[in-house]
């Protein structure tokens, strides 16, 4: 963990959103959210910022091209649009009044959205991610942030995809080149130390 700067660090929980949720078993949600709560209450007590990241549409989907195959199946079930339950975060893991909330129309977290200035106001150079889907969110945006040459933890246990040997190939082989790799456990440790 000697990569990380814990004073320049942010928490980033990316697509906790019940209709991403929900395409999961429920088994699934209930340890991702155990895992995310704790998380985010280490966090929290540690005072790192917690940065929350949603993907949701307009009535109508304009921001949808019919060439975007993943979208496009989106908006032909009708989730993720914009003040609807379906496109609210899950309720267990609620941000607090005083944190960020970061709204993309794309996959990746940097994507259509000021991550990046909130990033640099804050001087944070490290970052600690976690989200659904392994494959969707948290792959673009390890990717785009290790670009941007930001440290980064991936909380493992706390990502999850619908493909399970998927999460496992990124998680054990994919992530390893840009990302420490913690499940939260790990995490609670190097935190507390």
């Amino acid at each position: 963990m000697t990569s990380i700067e814990w004073c320049k660090t942010a928490v980033l929980i990316m697509d906790y959103q019940n209709d991403i949720l929900d395409r999961l078993p429920v088994e699934k949600q209930d340890i991702l959210l155990d895992n995310a709560i704790r998380v985010l209450s280490e966090s929290r007590k540690n005072g790192l910022p917690v940065i929350y990241v949603v993907v949701r549409f307009r009535e109508g989907y304009p921001e949808i091209c019919h060439r975007n195959k993943m979208f496009s199946t989106i908006k032909g079930a009708k989730r993720l649009i914009e003040n609807t339950p379906g496109a609210e975060i899950n309720s267990r893991v609620a941000p607090m009044p005083d944190e960020v909330m970061v709204t993309k129309r794309r996959v990746g977290a940097f994507s259509t959205t000021d991550l990046e200035a909130i990033l640099r106001a804050k001087g944070i150079t490290s970052l600690v991610l976690f989200g659904v889907s392994t494959s969707g969110v948290v792959l673009s945006t390890v990717r785009w942030a290790a670009d941007m040459d930001y440290s980064l933890v991936v909380i493992s246990d706390a990502c999850a995809d619908q493909d399970d040997e998927v999460h496992r190939v990124l998680v054990d082989k994919v992530f390893l080149r840009q990302a420490e790799i913690m499940t939260t456990q790990d995490f609670l440790n190097a935190i507390s130390s």
